[in-house]
């Protein structure tokens, strides 16, 4: 197995965090009482518990580098996250960020944020 490096992200409730992003394709690879793992193709996300999490405090984040972003911004809209700027969940589009990538943001129900980061063409 290649070197690789996963985010590590709290979560209330391990069975509502698993719910929500099955929606968005992931699936669970490892579930305890203590930690969750879900994969989507190469994608990984960690999850440890956090009960008494306040979304609304939560500083947590990650990049996810795709190859197709616009699949999974269309995923996130059938999975009805609506586009906004505040609540829980919700996404904000792609745009062309100053660093010249293109960027969406994905905010989960725990407010957690993921940078969905468009892989420039080689």
């Amino acid at each position: 197995m290649a070197d690789h490096a996963t985010p590590n992200l709290p979560a209330r409730d391990f069975l509502k965090t698993e719910r929500f992003y099955a929606k968005l394709g992931f699936a669970a690879s490892y579930r305890s009482g203590h930690w969750l793992i879900l994969q989507r193709g190469g994608l990984q996300l960690e999850f440890f518990p956090w009960p008494d999490l306040d979304p609304a405090q939560n500083s947590h984040s990650c990049c996810l580098r795709l190859d197709d972003l616009d699949a999974v911004v269309e995923r996130c809209h059938e999975a009805g996250i609506a586009e906004a700027r505040q609540g829980l969940p919700r996404l904000v589009p792609p745009q062309k960020d100053i660093s010249g990538l293109t960027i969406a943001y994905l905010v989960d129900p725990d407010g957690n944020l993921l940078r969905l980061v468009q892989n420039p063409a080689e």
